[in-house]
């Protein structure tokens, strides 16, 4: 009889728990966080892989501040701006976050961009 019951128990157990990840109540994780945009954490900016779209909101790189060189980023790729309190980030000709004039993405915004002529990604305040 207790047997029974253990197995009843865990049935419904694994049932509940089945029915919760079908319906993405378990299945939250630190990528789909509140202020999030499509796995591009709050303050930061993201580039998703060559022609992947969002990647299943997986970005291929994060950046949060200062100068970064953009290594074998070939092709078009989405990026997002996802900072907060008036920070751009700009998309460099250059490797060290200078020519940066032609493309100043203000934040929130997603671009597609072709980012083979580009060599650095500059984020700072406006």
């Amino acid at each position: 009889m207790a047997r029974t019951k253990i197995r009843t128990t865990l049935a419904a157990v694994a049932a509940t728990t089945m029915l919760a990840l079908g319906t993405g109540v378990l299945a939250a994780s630190p990528a789909h966080a509140a202020g999030s945009w499509h796995g591009c954490p709050s303050g930061a900016v993201c580039i998703y892989p060559q022609d992947a779209g969002w990647n299943n909101d997986r970005p291929s790189q994060v950046y949060w501040e200062g100068v970064y060189r953009l290594y074998g980023q070939e092709g078009t790729h989405f990026v997002v701006n996802n900072q907060t309190g008036g920070w751009v980030d700009r998309i460099c000709y250059d490797s060290y976050g200078s020519s940066c004039d032609a493309y100043v993405q203000p934040p929130g915004t997603t671009w597609q961009l072709n980012l083979s002529p580009m060599n650095s990604i500059k984020l700072s305040r406006y």
